[in-house]
């Protein structure tokens, strides 16, 4: 979903038009990045809060070379869901996860029906190669030297 998405989802529930919806909506961010970039937090009751987290300086390693790289210390933003965003997660993970189970277990038994009758037509064809392949990988005897074939 895209910021015009959200706009209009939103001036929808909300029953105001885009503009007042956009309007809001930056405000509400522009709020968090600036709470937030005071070292504030921010907390919304059962969706979340947004604070500040310092990482420290550190020494990493460049992937291709495998030469050690000095990572300054940084700042960044963290959103620690909140509970009843986190129940509402899981409780909408599993309905799509049922829903997508149903279809991949639909898929494997029609796989499986595929799959029964496929090493029919291979068991047939398997019976004809290894004939051919027997024939194939006999050796013929040995041939006698000379000197053998002129003492019989």
């Amino acid at each position: 979903m895209n910021k015009s998405e959200v706009i209009e989802r939103v001036a929808g529930a909300a029953e105001v038009n885009k503009q007042q919806a956009e309007r809001v909506l930056d405000e509400f961010f522009d709020t968090v990045r600036s709470e937030v970039g005071r070292n504030e937090k921010v907390s919304w009751p059962g969706f979340g809060s947004f604070s500040a987290t310092a990482r420290t300086a550190r020494t990493g390693r460049n992937p291709q070379t495998g030469a050690p790289v000095k990572i300054p210390a940084s700042r960044a933003v963290k959103f620690s869901a909140g509970s009843a965003l986190k129940e509402h997660m899981k409780n909408s993970g599993t309905a799509k996860k049922s829903g997508a189970a149903k279809k991949k277990a639909a898929a494997p038994t029609a796989k499986a029906t595929a799959a029964k009758k496929a090493p029919a037509k291979k068991a047939t064809a398997a019976k004809k190669a290894p004939a051919a392949k027997a024939t194939a990988a006999k050796k013929p005897p040995a041939k006698k030297s000379a000197a053998t074939s002129k003492k019989r």
